[in-house]
């Protein structure tokens, strides 16, 4: 149904450029059960529909001990941090192979060709982001770099390639 868009107050024709309709597969928000969970216990007892809630992209949250939590979707999330946090990858051709890096992170890869490099910089992210969650997250020179190993733990290698060969994030030398 189109809407009388020359009916708006004032008897004035307003334009309207784009139109939102967000389906969540729930038909209004007092179907959806309670999303701000004040403790641990609370949140437990009704995980099906914190999980549920997640899913639908609703920002849900939980407390302990004065800590507010969110829990997410995890495609939604690596998403957002994939566009949030981009690779800005650097290539270069040298010396009759490739090598690639990620400006202010100790990670880097090389190879024959430009394939092998990102594949070797992808094994050098995955290895990063597993000793970020074993101990350099609490690192001063690391810590802010949560995003990256976040990204890493919850992307396949084909989207970290994605991630790293964005045309719009890569710089050649």
């Amino acid at each position: 149904m189109e809407p009388n868009l020359s009916d708006s107050p004032g008897g004035q024709t307003i334009g309207v450029r784009h139109v939102l309709d967000v389906r969540t597969g729930i038909s209004s928000l007092e179907d959806m059960t309670v999303r701000h969970f004040p403790s641990y216990s609370e949140a437990r007892a009704n995980l099906r529909g914190v999980l549920d809630a997640a899913n639908a992209g609703v920002v849900t949250t939980l407390e302990r001990d004065h800590t507010r939590f969110a829990v997410v979707d995890g495609e939604l999330l690596r998403s957002q941090l994939a566009t949030l946090r981009p690779a800005h990858a650097v290539v270069t051709a040298e010396g009759g192979g490739w090598s690639a890096f990620l400006p202010g992170l100790p990670v880097s890869g090389e190879g024959d060709d430009l394939d092998a490099a990102i594949d070797d910089l992808i094994d050098a992210l995955r290895d990063y982001a597993a000793d970020w969650n074993d101990r350099l997250h609490v690192a001063a020179n690391h810590e802010a770099n949560w995003a990256v190993a976040a990204l890493v733990e919850l992307s396949t290698d084909e989207q970290l390639r994605s991630w790293l060969l964005t045309i719009d994030s890569i710089t050649e030398q």
